[in-house]
């Protein structure tokens, strides 16, 4: 049982990080405009944040100090300060983006408007980060999120022609209603939301959450290779869906209604249940990673006491920062933002920050004076390299696609 608690980092992580609101709508949508075309990008970000998350979790084991900690102090201010300017952007992009998500969610199961759910979102997020240890949060937040693998029954379900999902999948198509660029510009979003930059620094700030050492590199290794491929076969199951019921009736995605018509369809009132479970569950997680990744850069950035191990007046600027977080995104949420939008610009500007953070790791991933024997092999530094390249690639690419295809409309 143990054990199997031991992925819970791993699940919590994986759903924040691929399923939180707007990757949700994304993959969605990418099902109802391409079918399962751009299926393809999942499993090479499945690989890419496999690689650098299992380097951050054995960072953190390793020398025992969070991946941030040591780039600033590996790097130097000036590269850490880069870093954390873009990362720390982004996560309130995306604190945003999840307490609104969270909100639309109960919209969904309560039929109450959401601005009246933002309030009770962000309060829950505080207490849960203020009060709530680290252990139970990760277990009841990525077990309960794990209802959404009734995405996965309903593709089975819907009793679809697996031949025709596997020849879209593997042959890709660019549909005659679409562009090349607005293509691309989704697989970008695609990669860049499977390696959003707060799931490696959440990955390895949990690990000294949970005072891992190199007697559980076996246990970082699990958490990989189970939560990360989990969450890449949910974002599948979610396109596939799309791909059969809203791409033959052509219904546009715009809110969660219509990623839940396929399992309604599929499973009805009860599936609708889980559903609504799984989503508030993913998106809470995604809140809860994101602000306290939030609390975990500037602190690990400034040298300050931090660590949900610590009471409040143990690490009161660290606390301060999420408190601040939370009410200055909900307060954003208040002037009528839509949270679906914002979490949707969030992985593209991802994707632009995608350099800043994984060089780093694969730099301090490399240094003996922090690793010891346990610096990266031939194998995984060449697959890192190439990976490298890839975010070169998409980083330069996402402003003049989002410009071209107006955000992918």
């Amino acid at each position: 049982m143990k054990r199997i608690f031991a992925v819970a980092l791993g699940i919590l992580t994986a759903i924040g990080g691929f399923l939180d609101i707007g990757d949700l709508v994304t993959n969605a949508v990418v099902g109802s405009r391409f079918g399962m075309g751009l299926a393809w990008v999942v499993p090479v970000g499945v690989v890419g944040i496999c690689l650098y998350a299992q380097m951050a979790g054995r960072v953190a084991a390793v020398s025992g100090r969070a991946t941030f900690e040591i780039i600033r102090e590996r790097l130097g201010p000036r590269v850490g300060a880069a870093n954390l300017s873009a990362s720390f952007f982004i996560n309130l992009m995306t604190v945003t983006a999840e307490i609104g998500g969270v909100a639309l969610a109960l919209q969904l199961a309560t039929d109450v408007g959401p601005l009246l759910w933002v309030p009770v979102a962000a309060f829950a997020v505080w207490v849960v980060i203020w009060r709530v240890k680290f252990s139970i949060m990760e277990n009841v937040t990525g077990l309960l999120g794990l209802c959404l693998i009734v995405f996965a029954v309903a593709v089975f379900a819907l009793q679809p022609h697996w031949s025709t999902l596997a020849h879209q999948a593997l042959a890709p198509v660019i549909p005659q209603s679409e562009s090349a660029a607005t293509y691309w510009y989704f697989a970008i979003a695609l990669f860049g939301a499977a390696m959003t930059p707060y799931e490696v620094f959440f990955f390895s700030s949990g690990a000294r959450e949970e005072h891992w050492t190199t007697k559980d590199l076996s246990t970082s290794r699990l958490n990989v290779l189970i939560g990360f491929p989990l969450g890449g076969i949910l974002s599948l199951a979610i396109a596939a869906c799309a791909t059969l019921v809203l791409l033959p009736a052509q219904i546009e995605v715009t809110s969660l209604s219509e990623i839940t018509m396929p399992v309604v369809m599929a499973g009805g009132k009860l599936a609708l249940a889980f559903v609504i479970i799984g989503v508030v569950a993913a998106t809470f997680g995604a809140a809860l990673e994101t602000t306290l990744s939030s609390g975990y850069t500037l602190a690990q950035f400034f040298g300050w006491a931090w660590g949900k191990f610590r009471r409040p007046a143990e690490a009161a600027r660290f606390h301060t920062v999420m408190l601040v977080t939370v009410l200055a995104c909900a307060a954003v949420l208040f002037t009528g933002i839509d949270p679906i939008l914002v979490t949707e610009y969030s992985v593209v500007f991802s994707a632009i920050a995608l350099p800043l953070t994984y060089l780093p790791i694969l730099i301090v991933a490399n240094d003996p004076e922090y690793m010891g024997r346990h610096v990266n092999g031939r194998a995984v530094n060449v697959a890192g390299s190439i990976y490298l390249v890839i975010i070169l690639v998409a980083s330069l690419a996402a402003i003049p696609l989002m410009i071209v295809t107006g955000a992918g409309q």
